[in-house]
């Protein structure tokens, strides 16, 4: 499954099971659960709201994960971790934890 494939995915399962609706953030598709972003895909990836104070816990398990910077302009955002198709077993895993996060 490519990574747009899975990231889909994710987002059909989580609407059946949580009401979690596909809406767009910054111009980039994400998951909004409640009305507040949780998730997104960018260039391959998935981004997670995860809150700051577990970035550094969170990059060491995926090394190479780094704060989400959608803009391009050097200014990451610091709740958001953007985590490679490599690690996309942990992908649903990560986005349930991103949805009770924001809620």
């Amino acid at each position: 499954m490519k990574a747009d494939e899975l990231y889909q995915k994710i987002g059909e399962d989580l609407a059946t099971e949580n009401g979690v609706i596909a809406s767009q953030m910054f111009g980039k598709p994400c998951l909004k659960h409640n009305n507040k972003a949780f998730a997104a895909f960018f260039k391959g990836h998935m981004v997670f709201k995860l809150g700051k104070e577990n970035m550094a816990e969170l990059k060491t398990k995926y090394p190479a994960s780094v704060n989400w910077d959608p803009s391009g302009k050097n200014r990451p955002m610091k709740d958001w971790l953007q985590v490679s198709f490599e690690y996309h077993d942990d992908w649903k895993d990560l986005a349930i934890r991103a949805m009770d996060f924001v809620n």
